[in-house]
């Protein structure tokens, strides 16, 4: 008897892979395959996901007498995931090899709860993921089928679905996973969008119309200029962070925030280091986008997040969804947003009456009503405003500051620079975290940076100890951990300098 086609899939939940594995197994069976199909349910909170797997006859006849209800190491023919994450798991626990394993899978990352929970950029190293996907299955079609999804109006399950039938693995035409789709009788058109989408992409029929839609994106925000000037200034190994810097702060603020950021860039790449320019690049457009309650605004009633919301909880057109938000400000979040002079008079007063951090506003807006949607709407609206308030003021000084480190210790030497400009990542939120990022980069910077720059530590020693320094910050936000280990280095330097007397 032929041995049958393995089939693993790994989808997070509410990605639809019950629905992927129920249209897999009607088009097998409206071929006459025999099909067997185990769902292995997952684990709460992003840990791990739902699997389902599927033994197929590759050839119509009578059904076999068994087939397997478990996936065994090295004996899948095609795995299915719909993050990459997930495609990782699949390699390290064995399921995916070389020797035999098509890999498809979705590029695109929904953090875990330990990468989110980390200080600083907790994020799985994604070079590192890629590489062992490549090196360790037999042939891959990987691309973000989120945002295939998204420009198709389909869902990802649809997407993967079509990258399967367009893989060529599976002794089934691509009209009976159609079929399926049809007889499932939930959001058909749509569906069937997602799976010709994803059917084209694994064909590598879609670059163009990636392509087109970045050039749409980029005409609607105005910003064309912008990004050809910086493909014409900047080197190309810098241009993937530039360009994204450019969207992110022209839809955050406006195309002049944006273009600020290209001349503070400019001033980076005289320096003539492609490296630390695209790592300044990458922390400047995050702290230039700094969090407060104007952008939360913005998120909160954004079109793009209530459609995503209705799309997550699968509501139909005709369904309403009522969505509840919960804010909690203090009085810093307050002050954030009122003139430089009144916030400053404001918090004093509150340092010295204890009141500073002990002060919250709770507050539950229901963004789906007329009145809720409206209250937010108007403070998104207050993005012109933000230029005269007191966190931009704040933000602004530290950013120049922190640019002004950078250029001062590129002569000395570019590794120290970039090591310099990697401090950003402390800095980031608001309230007590944004505090103790804040405080922590400052303790760095007095004891560390204004040394070096100063040429009281050589270039090499001094870019070593804000890497560890920055290690330390990131590990414990309460900065014990930053404490020793300042107090080692200070220690350390100390015997070098007698040793040097």
């Amino acid at each position: 008897m032929p041995r049958p086609i393995t089939i693993l899939v790994g989808a997070l939940g509410g990605d639809g892979g019950g629905v992927l594995c129920d249209w897999i197994v009607a088009a097998a069976h409206s071929q006459g395959l025999a099909v067997q199909a185990t769902q292995i349910p997952g684990v709460a909170q992003r840990t791990g996901a739902t699997t389902y797997y599927l033994e197929i006859m590759p050839t119509p006849g009578p059904a076999p007498a068994v087939l397997a209800l478990n996936p065994a190491m090295g004996e899948v023919d095609v795995a299915l995931a719909t993050e990459l994450l997930e495609a990782g798991r699949m390699i390290f626990n064995g399921f995916v090899t070389p020797d035999r394993t098509t890999l498809v899978a979705s590029t695109h990352r929904v953090l875990s709860i330990g990468e989110r929970s980390a200080m600083g950029d907790g994020s799985f190293d994604l070079g590192r993921l890629l590489r062992a996907v490549k090196e360790r299955s037999k042939a891959q079609i990987l691309f973000d089928m989120d945002q295939a999804a998204e420009e198709s109006g389909g869902v990802l399950n649809a997407v993967l679905l079509g990258a399967l039938a367009g893989s060529g693995r599976l002794p089934i035409p691509e009209q009976a996973f159609e079929a399926a789709i049809r007889e499932g009788g939930k959001a058909v058109d749509a569906n069937l969008a997602g799976f010709a989408f994803g059917r084209g992409h694994a064909r590598g029929e879609l670059a163009q119309v990636v392509l087109e839609h970045r050039k749409r994106q980029a005409a609607a925000h105005g910003i064309e200029d912008l990004i050809e000037r910086a493909r014409r200034s900047y080197p190309a190994a810098s241009l993937d962070m530039v360009e994204e810097g450019i969207r992110r702060l022209a839809a955050y603020q406006d195309r002049r925030y944006a273009t600020l950021y290209l001349d503070r860039l400019d001033a980076v790449a005289a320096l003539g280091s492609a490296g630390l320019l695209r790592d300044t690049a990458r922390h400047l457009a995050v702290r230039m986008s700094f969090e407060d309650v104007i952008r939360v605004a913005q998120a909160k009633t954004s079109r793009e997040r209530l459609a995503r919301v209705r799309a997550e909880v699968r509501a139909k057109a005709d369904e309403p969804v009522a969505l509840t938000e919960h804010f909690k400000p203090g009085i810093d979040e307050i002050c954030a947003v009122l003139p430089p002079a009144l916030a400053r008079r404001i918090l004093v007063w509150a340092q010295r009456t204890g009141r500073l951090g002990k002060i919250h506003l709770p507050m539950r807006v229901r963004t789906t009503t007329i009145w809720g949607f409206a209250r937010l709407r108007f403070l998104a609206a207050m993005r012109w405003w933000r230029p005269h308030s007191f966190r931009y003021a704040e933000e602004q000084a530290e950013i120049e500051r922190w640019l002004a480190d950078i250029r001062a210790a590129a002569p000395l030497g570019v590794e120290l620079a970039r090591e310099i400009a990697e401090l950003a990542r402390l800095i980031k939120g608001y309230g007590d975290t944004f505090k103790r990022g804040l405080g922590n980069y400052r303790r760095i910077v007095a004891e560390i940076v204004a040394p070096a720059l100063a040429g009281q530590l050589p270039p090499k020693v001094a870019a070593d100890a804000i890497a560890s320094a920055r290690v330390a910050a990131l590990a414990d936000p309460d900065g014990e951990s930053l404490s020793r280990t300042l107090a080692a280095l200070a220690a350390s330097g100390a015997m070098l300098r007698r040793a040097a007397e």
